[in-house]
Formats: C-alpha cells, structure tokens, sequence
C-alpha cells in the first residue's frame, strides 16, 4: 500500500460496536425507479404522447373532412387556423431543442447510424424545396384574389413555408439523436411533428384529390355521360383575379407541385417517428458500417430502368393528351396504359423473383436486431402496398362481377393481378436485403489465412494484419481462427494447410459461378438498380394526373359512382407513398450491396 494512504473503509467498519450493523453509503440516484417499476415512467410518458398525437390527428382529419363535404359552420379558414397553430408550436419546440443542444454542444450524445441517412436528407431538402415553391406560389394566388379570401389563406402559406426550411434544418442536424433528457417533454414534442406533419399531408392529398375529381367529372361530362349523377366539387373563389392568365397558370402549376410536397409532408413525418421512437433507448457500442454509392457495374439495371423511364414520360404525355377527347381516343389511351404497365410489372416481377433466388441459394443469416429506422420501412412497405391491392381486388371484382364488358376492360385484368403479385414479391425482395449486412470490401473477402503449428493454431500478430483494412476484422477467439466471410479459410488445429469454409457459411468451391461473390454482387445490383428506376416510372403517371381507376369506368358501374370514387380516394395516396418509399429502400439496398 503506498505511504500515506489510511486503511479502506471495510475494515473500519468491521471495527464498529458489536450487534450493530456497519454505516451504509447513500444509493447514488437513478434515473429509473427500482425494482419492478424500472422503466415504468417512459413506458407511461410513450403512452401519454401517442394518445395526445393520435386525439391532435383524429381532431383534424374530422375538420378536414368537414372542410370536404361542405358542413355548416366550418370553412377552410377555420382548417387553416388550426394547421397554423399547430405549425407554430411545432415551431417553437424545434426552436427550444436546437437551442438547447447547442448550450450542451460539448457533450458527448448516442447516434442512431441506421436513422436519416444523407441520401435521404438530401431527398427531403428537395421535397422541402419544391414545398417551399408551392407556397410562394399561393402567396402570388392570395395576392390574386385577396378581394374575398381571408387572411389565414395568406399567413398559412408563409407559415408553412417558415415551418419547411427550420424543420428541413432540424432533421438535417437531428435527424440521429438518441434523446436520453428531458425524455417526457421531447417525447410530446416528437409525436406533435410527426401528427402536425401527417394532417398537412392529409391536407395536400385532399385538395390534390379534389382537382383529379374534378378533372375526371369534367371528362364525364365530355364524353356524354348523363347515367351519373356529377356535380363539380369547386372552390374557387367568387371575385375575378387580375391579370387573369397569370392566375390561371399559378392555379395549375399549384397542382403540378402537389405531388412533391405530399411526399415531402409523409417523408418528414416518418423520419419525426423513427426520432421520436429512438427516445431513451439504449444503444450498444457496434457501429453501423457507412453504406456507400457507388455507380460501378450496372449498366445493364440502369440502361433498362432508364429505358422505362423514357417510355413512361412518352405514356403520360399521350394519356393525358387523348384521354377524355373522344370515347374511341380514351379507350386507346386505356388501352395504351395497361399494355405499357403490364410489360414493366412482368419485367420487375422477374428481376425481384431472380434476387429472392439469389438469396435463398446464398445461405445467411439475417441481422435481427433491433432497429426502428428499418422496421418502419418494413412496415410501411407492406402496409402502403394495401393501398394498390385494394384499389387492384376492386378492379378484379369488378370485371368478373359486370353484366356487360367492353373490350379494353379486359387488359385491366392481367394489369390488376400483376400490381399484387409484383409488389408482394418486391416487398419480400426489399425486406430480406435490408435485413442483410452490408458487403465486406474486396480484399478482406479474398483474404486467405494460412496458419502451421504443432497441435494448435498460431497467434498472428503480424504487422501487416493489424494494419489498413485488415486491422480489427481478424479475431482470434479460444486458438482459432473464425472467418465470417464467405470464402475465406477456416483453419483448426493440425500442422496440415487446409482450405475450407467456416460451418454454416457456404464456400466458394460449392457455389455456382454466378453466385460468387463479385458476380452474385453484380447481379443484385443491377436488380436494385432496374428496380429503382422502375419505381420511380411507376410513381410518375398517379402523381401527375394519370389515374386508369376513375377513367376505366366498369367499376364505377358495378360499385356505383360516389363508392368507388371513395375507395379510390382514399386507396390512392398510399399507393402513390408506396412507389417513392419502395425506391428510396431500394436505393438503400443499392449502396448496401
């Protein structure tokens, strides 16, 4: 013992007065009561925010949907004024929290590394772009008619637009946070942002689907259909804009920049619930390997993709332009559609089916630990995808159930059961890549370990192993040497060289040539590629006018007009949602791979 020091504190207590039990130090203090109550309060303070969010949500979809059918007393001021409000205090936490992180700079926070990666912000700060567009855009439509529309049709879009850049900024800079103080109150705040973002996305998808309805009434009307019943569900104010064309063109290209800023609104909100579900939780020291793009070997997925890209924009374009001109033109562009969409759902059935197979002939076990970034995309990839099933049963149904069927019709048939097979293959695709692990660089693949000893296996410390990339991949655990890497070689003991693979991990020697890594890595890539621009073509034609389900017309006979345009309403958005997300997973996987 050194000079100086006095004897510890056990024997001192040892010499207390006898039958007296020794002095017990103060319990240090605890975050977490003990015993069987641990964790109670933050299970309590996620079920006090989740019910404030969903009672915020329900409160507004009913205003929304007062706002829609017309109810006496609510007008869209009122809607506006509680979508202000509820921006405003979005506002004011986001403005608290960053300035309190900025006062605790210096210490040290726990990241979630699967949560918004920086192709994602980046795809939001272009959303958010666009949003910001489309609200200086009904500024200069207030300004047009700012005789008869109130004032919060004014204040809601500079509001909105403040709202994008400081909440585009928020997720910029917290979008990883593990938030582990004042868990209650950010709790709360979270769940606010994401129920705040999902009405205004309610809000956009309303208004979007209020001019489709309309545009398609209209076409009704042209094409002579008086068995219908059809009122145009107008909104447009009654005093005259000046100059007129100028009003015209900001009232079109406001609905031309919906579709981005419903992506915008639905994104934000998903990134908000990854944060606020990362609230107090507890992280281990792994850290997730940095996913790369690289644009290397796939020429072929890209030129495909590109190619469906190009036909797509050429459908649309014609689509738009014949549709509702005459009955012998519309069926044309029906027909048209169907024709295109079948080939492009058949060619990606076939590419998700090829790399399901991949996988299934490449034994490996998935990483099944847990991660709400991607279990959210999961989930959302399944649940959004009911959306186009619904919309797709409809449509089945329908043909099968009709009395009398036009020719066209019949092409909606394959059409609609390829839509569900295609994206349930898909679904499974995306899933088992995201709960793969990334790739390991090239060299430490082809790595070969050679070790000789005399009944046991030789410690290897040479420098050229603890160096560059090799450093920290090459463990030594009980005299042998385990490789998680395909390929390489696992060696016990013996003074023979022998090349195997580990058990359970299949070996180069037994696997198919294209199933060798840089082939089998190549293949996937090309699929994730021709995938993703697939998905993007396919989101192009709903988002932007090009909807066969209210222009078919046979399910509006057999389901009636005002259920099936319901049903479609309400099915559309998420099959719309459903496309963007799809690509931004398979862009993930991309870089993955």
């Amino acid at each position: 013992m050194p000079e100086g020091q006095g004897p510890p504190a056990a024997p001192r207590a040892a010499r207390s007065a006898p039958g007296c039990p020794p002095p017990q130090p103060p319990a240090p203090w605890s975050p977490e009561p003990p015993g069987p109550w641990r964790g109670v309060p933050q299970k309590v303070a996620e079920a006090l925010s989740s019910q404030y969010g969903l009672n915020v949500l329900v409160a507004g979809l009913l205003l929304l949907l007062a706002w829609a059918v017309h109810a006496s007393g609510v007008g869209k001021s009122d809607l506006l004024c509680f979508l202000t409000a509820l921006m405003l205090l979005q506002l004011l936490w986001m403005l608290w929290y960053v300035g309190h992180s900025a006062a605790h700079r210096r210490l040290i926070r726990p990241k979630d590394t699967h949560a918004g990666a920086r192709w994602l912000r980046g795809s939001i700060t272009l959303f958010a772009v666009i949003t910001v567009i489309l609200g200086c855009l009904k500024i200069g439509y207030f300004i047009g008619f700012s005789e008869c529309l109130s004032a919060t049709e004014g204040v809601f879009p500079v509001t909105h637009a403040v709202h994008t850049l400081l909440q585009v900024y928020f997720l910029w800079g917290h979008a990883k946070d593990i938030i582990q103080s004042f868990k209650t109150l950010e709790r709360f705040g979270v769940i606010h942002s994401v129920f705040t973002n999902l009405l205004l996305w309610a809000n956009s998808v309303l208004n979007e689907s209020k001019h489709q309805l309309n545009e398609h009434k209209e076409r009704l009307i042209t094409l002579g259909f008086g068995n219908i019943t059809i009122e145009l569900d107008d909104h447009t104010p009654p005093c005259n804009c000046t100059p007129l064309p100028l009003c015209s063109a900001i009232s079109h290209g406001i609905y031309y920049l919906y579709p981005f800023n419903i992506e915008y609104q639905i994104l934000a909100s998903t990134m908000l619930y990854v944060l606020w579900k990362n609230i107090g939780r507890k992280v281990d020291s792994h850290q997730h390997q940095k996913i790369q793009f690289k644009f290397h070997g796939v020429m072929v997925g890209s030129a495909l993709g590109l190619t469906v890209l190009a036909a797509t924009i050429g459908v649309v374009v014609v689509y738009l332009v014949h549709i509702g001109r005459s009955k012998s033109k519309s069926e044309s562009a029906l027909i048209m559609f169907y024709l295109y969409a079948t080939t492009v759902l058949t060619l990606m059935g076939a590419a998700g089916l090829v790399g399901i197979l991949i996988y299934r002939l490449d034994e490996q076990s998935l990483d099944e630990s847990k991660n709400p970034a991607r279990k959210l995309d999961a989930d959302l990839l399944v649940g959004t995808a009911s959306g186009s099933w619904l919309l797709s049963w409809g449509s089945i149904l329908a043909i099968l159930c009709a009395e009398s069927r036009p020719s066209y019709t019949w092409y909606n048939l394959p059409y609609s059961i390829l839509v569900i097979a295609e994206k349930a293959i898909q679904n499974l695709f995306i899933i088992e890549s995201i709960h793969r692990q990334p790739e390991v660089s090239e060299d430490i693949r082809t790595l070969r370990v050679v070790t000789v000893g005399n009944g046991s296996a030789t410690s290897l410390a040479s420098p050229c192993l603890k160096s560059g990339a090799v450093a920290g991949d090459v463990a030594l655990q009980g005299g042998e040497m385990l490789s998680a890497i395909n390929g390489d070689m696992c060696l016990r003991e013996g003074g023979d060289k022998e090349e195997r693979s580990g058990e359970g991990t299949p070996g180069l020697a037994g696997q198919p040539r294209f199933l060798q890594s840089n082939a089998k890595g190549r293949v996937l890539r090309n699929i994730a590629a021709f995938l993703f621009l697939c998905n993007i073509s396919l989101w192009i034609p709903p988002a932007f006018g090009c909807r066969p389900e209210y222009d078919n017309g046979l399910e509006e006979i057999v389901f009636g007009f005002e259920p099936w345009i319901i049903v479609v309403n309400l099915a559309m958005p998420f099959s719309i949602f459903y496309r963007m997300h799809a690509a931004a997973s398979l862009f993930e996987v991309y870089c993955k791979i």
